[in-house]
């Protein structure tokens, strides 16, 4: 059974509590780690919450609990520290414990059952089938697909979905220049339109439709062109699907699947745009002004009204996102996460207030987001901007092709989503300690040869004494896998997968400084196997972090 050093400590100072302040037995107790070393393992600051309600110094209840507090073989130490802060100190059997606990539970160790596989929906990428996937939108996936994996190893039950509009403005765009392309007028002519796609994949586009081929994507059936330039409704169906094709291939070599696609035009065909305006019209909240309709969005937090239905009867964009939301609410997601670019910010209060004013019981602040800022990539010193094959940006493909999956994933899931993010593509490649992706994976790598380099039986580590574990270096190699368990809880709260990639970071640090001042094959045997039995153990927990952000642990580099 995993030893949870917080958890105990919590109960020690809970039973204290009991019988040193009955009628405040619900406060809240906090357990942090000092910034400090000399201030020990722990603290909590229990006195100091409890100091009003008792009218009491501080410093005194923490005596008084002290007092209190029952014995444990696990504490050898604990002590008052300034204003009433509560120390503790761990026995070395309690810091060590840890590798036992990772060892039994190999991958389960660290997760956990928040979600009581409650069903939880997280919709990201969704970029409309106009051209390849930008970094932007590798962003989102890389963003979107950790989250996933690490609410999944918070025990959540997980839906990834994709929802693109497939026959909008942009799709006729889109559809005029394959069009144009398909007749052999390109670019340069005062035919083309002034937002018409420029990039080379609309010539692999129209002469794939000229040639009458046939593609298939993920979420739709196979699509044969006519390879008639006139036929627009072919040449739409086709683009379409020659798009989404390419997308499917971009986001399988970055390790990305969907359970399900969702396209605005359904929502249109099955009626669900037209049944939520007339549920906003019944609920009264609409009225009409030069001719359009309007939504009062003022009456749930938004600044102004919104226009929901334009004067020529067209709708605007945040009402197909409204029904889109409904549609979720209806297939029982009570916990939906959308991830996607800063610039979608300002549809967040409309789409919650549309979804208010429908009074179906959907609560305030459903869905939540997380938006991502942009992507510089350099290289060589200097911004890169354009792709050959896309035109006007850098590509997804272009930065998976140019350093790898693994690296493409890391580097843009490190920082916080809010942060605008710099991809420096010559430090991605290098292989060197700067390179955080290789200085992990090294890691892991070194434990694989030194434990095969022993050739002994890894499972049977754990029935050896960790005794021999009482350097501080090793012992700090053992507080960081402790804080695993909490660090997965932690980023799927937070929807912070960028934290399970600093706590990789900070796990390889320790452990090649423990690695580099310590000796693992030893003559003494019973160091010998305890220090195998913590690099077995931090191999462990490597592999899960890095499983989670969809990044390959290698065995050899």
């Amino acid at each position: 059974m995993h030893f949870d050093p917080k958890a105990h400590l919590a109960d020690l100072l809970r039973a204290a509590l009991a019988k040193v302040a009955p009628d405040h037995a619900d406060t809240a107790i906090l357990i942090e780690r000092p910034k400090q070393a000399s201030h020990g393992d722990y603290a909590a600051n229990l006195a100091m919450q409890l100091a009003r309600a008792m009218k009491a110094n501080p410093r005194q209840i923490a005596e008084q609990l002290l007092a209190a507090l029952p014995a444990s073989e696990w504490l050898v130490k604990r002590e008052i520290a300034g204003a009433g802060f509560i120390n503790f100190t761990l026995a070395t059997a309690a810091k060590t414990q840890v590798v036992k606990s990772v060892l039994a539970a190999c991958e389960a160790y660290g997760r956990g059952n928040a979600g009581e596989n409650r069903k939880l929906q997280v919709e990201f990428v969704s970029a409309n089938p106009t051209g390849p996937l930008h970094v932007g939108h590798g962003r989102g996936a890389a963003v979107g697909d950790s989250l996933c994996r690490v609410l999944a190893a918070a025990g959540w039950d997980v839906t990834r979905e994709f929802y693109y509009n497939d026959a909008g403005a942009q799709i006729d765009n889109l559809t005029r220049s394959v069009q144009l392309r398909a007749r052999g007028i390109g670019p340069d002519s005062a035919e083309w339109p002034e937002d018409g796609y420029r990039g080379d994949y609309i010539v692999d586009i129209a002469k794939a439709y000229l040639d009458k081929a046939t593609v298939h994507a993920d979420d739709r059936a196979s699509v044969t062109a006519s390879g008639d330039p006139e036929n627009a409704e072919s040449i739409r169906d086709f683009a379409v699907a020659w798009l989404r094709r390419e997308q499917d291939a971009d986001l399988q070599a970055f390790g990305v699947k969907f359970d399900v696609f969702s396209l605005e035009s359904a929502l249109y065909t099955e009626g669900k745009v037209a049944a939520v305006v007339e549920k906003l019209k019944a609920n009264g909240y609409t009225y009409e002004q030069d001719g359009a309709v309007w939504l009062r969005t003022t009456d749930f937090g938004d600044d102004k009204d919104r226009v929901m239905q334009k004067a020529e009867g067209g709708y605007t964009y945040f009402l197909p996102d409204v029904a889109y939301h409904l549609d979720k609410w209806n297939r029982g997601f009570t916990k939906v996460v959308n991830e996607q670019g800063a610039d979608h910010h300002s549809t967040i209060t409309r789409v919650r207030a549309g979804l208010q004013a429908l009074n179906v019981g959907i609560p305030q602040g459903w869905p939540e987001y997380v938006l991502h800022q942009m992507v510089m990539v350099m290289k060589n010193g200097e911004e890169v901007k354009i792709s050959k094959r896309a035109g006007s940006y850098v590509t997804l493909r272009d930065l998976i092709d140019e350093v790898g999956r693994d690296a493409t994933r890391y580097f843009l899931v490190a920082r916080s989503p809010d942060s605008q993010l710099v991809f420096d593509i010559d430090l991605a490649k290098s292989q060197s300690n700067e390179n955080p992706v290789y200085y992990i994976q090294y890691a892991h790598a070194r434990i694989c040869s030194v434990l095969q380099q022993w050739g002994g039986d890894v499972a049977g580590l754990a029935a050896h004494s960790l005794d021999p574990l009482n350097d501080e270096r090793g012992l700090a190699l053992c507080a960081r896998l402790q804080a695993w368990p909490e660090t997965v809880a932690t980023a799927a709260a937070e929807y912070a997968p960028h934290q399970i990639a600093v706590y990789l970071k900070d796990l390889a640090a320790d452990f090649h400084g423990w690695y580099n001042a310590e000796r693992m094959l030893v003559d003494d045997a019973a160091v010998k196997h305890a220090r195998l039995a913590l690099a077995a153990a931090t191999r462990t927990v490597l592999r899960s972090g890095l499983d989670l952000l969809g990044v390959s642990a290698p065995e050899s580099m």
